[in-house]
């Protein structure tokens, strides 16, 4: 069997060209596996770019999931690597390692990177997608991974229905995990793929209370049987109540959990129990 190829899909909105152009040179100079570059632009002007980058422009702000979407049509590669474009590979050798992994293990749907700090910091636990994080530098399987740190098998990606593009930003990669185990894929976190991003805090975005929460009734909404769709969301609720103690962000974020009630959360496709059985001896039971 021939090896599968490679490409990696950067969604940008123009405001860092000096980082895009560094996040694309590191892809350029992987070693051992040549990595097609294909970069979206969602809704905004692209810079001068190097030569031998496959541009996708986009009229206006799509959002992460439905710009991702298109750079994955656009792309040809058998794996797919998601990379923000303030993002970049730390090794040379990174997509060997990947291309490797998905070629030994067919049942591998999708990797994690984990992400290191450039600066020379530990290893922001959050980065890691598991319950018990435990040590950032140890593998495991898993039930999500991280948008902006991945590399997807196409064919997984097809059978998930790709990601919500509703959805616009937050847990989008989370409905596509769900959908990716259900048809039979595993997802790893590989604690061996590492790339680097620099440390901010994903409530920088003007939105992200709400649309955190609308997208988390979406996500129960679309993909969880009737029976834990309101255990899962009771946890939640419960989770921010105790750690959040913003007024105005936990406002946000119940008005986002009524609008995920109140609107169309689209196609719903629920997993089935055995996928849920999978989930639990995982590690993350689908109640939380």
């Amino acid at each position: 069997m021939s090896a599968p190829t490679l490409s990696c899909v950067l969604l940008t909105m123009g405001t860092r060209p000096a980082e895009l152009r560094r996040a694309i040179t590191s892809v350029f100079e992987q070693e051992g596996a040549d990595v097609e570059v294909v970069v979206v632009s969602n809704g905004a002007e692209l810079p001068e770019l190097p030569e031998g980058v496959r541009t996708v422009p986009l009229p206006e702000n799509v959002g992460i999931p439905a710009g991702r979407n298109e750079g994955v049509r656009a792309a040809e590669g058998d794996i797919v690597l998601f990379l923000d474009d303030d993002g970049w590979y730390r090794s040379t050798d990174l997509a060997r390692h990947v291309r490797e992994r998905f070629a030994s293990d067919p049942s591998l749907g999708a990797i994690s990177f984990r992400i290191a700090d450039p600066d020379g910091g530990p290893d922001q636990r959050r980065h890691v997608p598991r319950l018990r994080v435990g040590d950032p530098r140890e593998s495991s399987e898993v039930t999500t991974f991280l948008g902006g740190a991945s590399a997807i098998r196409r064919t997984a990606f097809e059978a998930g229905g790709g990601l919500p593009g509703d959805f616009f930003y937050a847990h989008e990669e989370t409905d596509l995990a769900w959908r990716i185990i259900d048809a039979g894929y595993r997802i790893e976190y590989d604690a061996d793929a590492v790339m680097y991003h620099p440390a901010v805090a994903p409530t920088r975005h003007a939105d992200f209370y709400r649309l955190n929460a609308r997208n988390r009734v979406w996500l129960a909404r679309r993909n969880l049987p009737w029976l834990l769709v309101l255990p899962y969301l009771g946890t939640w609720v419960g989770l921010t109540l105790l750690r959040e103690r913003d007024r105005d962000a936990l406002r946000s974020w119940f008005q986002g959990f009524r609008e995920g009630w109140r609107e169309d959360a689209g196609p719903r496709t629920p997993i089935g129990w055995r996928t849920v059985w999978r989930m639990t001896r995982a590690g993350r039971p689908p109640v939380i």
